[in-house]
C-alpha cells in the first residue's frame, strides 16, 4: 500500500494533519518527516515498531538509534548531568544540524535505570552512551513535540541508498514501507547533521556534516571574565589565579586553555588600555604560583560583556556598570566574592595587596570547584 503524502506549508488544518501523524507514530507507525539536513523516520521506542524499522533499513536489532527531540531542554531527562561547554554548545547549536553522543559514566547509568522504562534504556543507550537530535525545522519540532512518547528518526532511506532530502525521493524508496509522509519541500542543507561525541575527552566530530571541528570549538568555547577598575590590579590576579585553578582542575597546562575551549580575561570599567599589573599585584601573585607579569589592561566594552560565559565583578559597583552596558547580562554576572566586595588595594602598601590577594585567590578557589567541567 502506497504510503499518504500530505503536504504540510502554512495551510489552515497543517496542525491537524501533523497531529494525525503524531497519533500514527504513537500507534506504531513510520511516518516520514523533513528537517534540516535530510527527511527522518518517526518511530517510537517500543519492540513491534522498531523491529520494523529495523528491516526497512536493513539494521542488526543492536544498532544505535538517535533520540529526536522537539525541544531542546527535554535532554536533561535522559542526560542528568554535561559540563559547561557542552551546554553552551547546545544552547548555541541546537535547534539545529548537530546529533550529539553522549559519554555517560556508571552512576549517571544507573541513575537512568531507576527513572526510564526498561526498554527505552535497551534501545537508546549503548556502551554508556546516547545520541540525542534536536531538528530546526517547523514540522519536525511540531510533531516530535506532539508525540508523547520517546521518538527515534533515522534517516529516510533504504541501506546503501543516499538519504532522502524531499519527499518526492522519500516516496520513490519508501512509498510501500511507510505509512505517512509529511511533505514538508526540501531540506535546507542537503546533507546529514554533523556527529559530535562528547564526553571526558572534551567534544570530537565522529560523522563530518554541516559542522566542522573548529565551528564547534568556536561554539562551545566557554569565557571567563574578571572586572574591576583599572584592570591593573584585582581583576589581573583574579585572571591569574582562575587560569592557575582552572587548568590544576582540567588537568592541562595554563597555555593550553584555549585549545581546550576555556578562555580567561579581565578589564577595567575605566580606559587605562595597555597599562601593566602593579608591581605589587605581579610579587603577590608570583608568591602563590601566578603569572601576570605580562598583562595590559583593557576597557571593558559591551562586546566584551556581551561575549562573555561568566562574568566575575570586584564590587558592586562594577556589577552595575556591567549591567549598564548590556541589561542582558544580569544572569551571568556577579560578585566574584559570595561574601561581598574586594576592597582597591591600589596606592597601598604591597601587605595590602597580598591580602587583596588572598581574598581573590579563596574567592576564585570556589568559583572553580563550581564549575561543570
Amino acid at each position: 500500500m502506497t504510503a499518504e503524502v500530505v503536504r504540510i506549508g502554512g495551510r489552515q488544518g497543517d496542525l491537524d494533519r501533523v497531529q494525525k501523524a503524531a497519533e500514527l507514530v504513537e500507534a506504531g507507525g513510520l511516518v516520514a518527516f523533513p528537517t534540516e539536513t535530510v527527511y527522518g523516520l518517526a518511530c517510537r521506542v517500543e519492540g513491534g515498531s522498531l523491529a520494523r524499522l529495523d528491516r526497512l533499513k536493513g539494521r542488526d536489532a543492536g544498532k544505535h538509534y538517535t533520540l529526536h527531540l522537539g525541544q531542546l531542554d527535554e535532554y536533561r531527562k535522559y542526560v542528568p548531568r554535561i559540563g559547561l561547554r557542552v551546554e553552551k554548545l547546545i544552547r548555541e547549536a541546537w535547534p539545529g544540524p548537530l546529533t550529539l553522543v553522549f559519554e555517560l559514566d556508571p552512576d549517571q547509568m544507573e541513575a537512568q535505570k531507576s527513572r526510564l522504562d526498561a526498554e527505552v534504556m535497551r534501545t537508546l543507550y549503548k556502551d554508556n552512551s546516547i545520541g540525542i537530535r534536536c531538528p530546526d525545522h517547523p514540522v519536525a519540532s511540531l510533531l516530535l513535540r506532539l508525540i508523547h512518547c520517546p521518538v527515534v528518526a533515522p534517516s529516510a532511506n533504504h541501506a546503501g541508498q543516499p538519504p532522502a532530502t524531499d519527499a518526492d525521493q522519500v516516496l520513490s524508496q519508501l512509498a510501500g514501507d511507510v505509512d505517512m509522509i509529511l511533505d514538508g519541500g526540501p531540506c535546507k542543507y542537503r546533507q546529514s547533521s554533523t556527529v559530535a561525541l562528547v564526553g571526558k575527552h572534551g567534544i570530537r566530530v565522529i560523522r563530518a556534516g554541516v559542522y566542522s571541528q573548529p565551528d564547534l570549538q568556536r561554539m562551545s568555547q566557554a569565557t571567563f571574565l574578571f572586572v574591576c577598575t583599572g584592570n591593573t590590579c584585582r581583576s589581573p590576579m583574579a585572571e591569574g589565579f582562575f587560569r592557575k585553578y582552572l587548568a590544576e582542575k582540567i588537568g592541562c597546562h595554563i597555555d593550553e586553555l584555549e585549545d581546550r575551549g576555556y578562555k580567561v580575561l579581565s578589564a577595567g570599567t575605566i580606559d587605562m588600555a595597555g597599562a601593566p599589573a602593579s608591581t605589587e599585584s605581579v610579587k603577590a601573585c608570583a608568591v602563590k604560583g601566578a603569572d601576570i607579569a605580562s598583562h595590559a589592561s583593557r576597557r571593558l566594552t559591551r562586546s566584551l560583556v556581551d561575549t562573555s560565559d561568566f562574568i566575575f565583578c570586584m564590587t558592586r559597583s562594577h556589577c552595575e556598570q556591567v549591567l549598564f552596558l548590556s541589561a542582558s547580562a544580569e544572569r551571568k554576572c556577579s560578585l566574584l566574592a559570595k561574601e561581598g566586595d574586594i576592597p582597591d588595594p591600589i596606592g597601598q602598601p604591597q601587605q595590602r595587596f597580598d591580602r587583596c590577594a588572598d581574598m581573590i585567590e579563596a574567592a576564585v578557589k570556589v568559583r572553580v570547584s563550581e564549575l561543570a567541567i
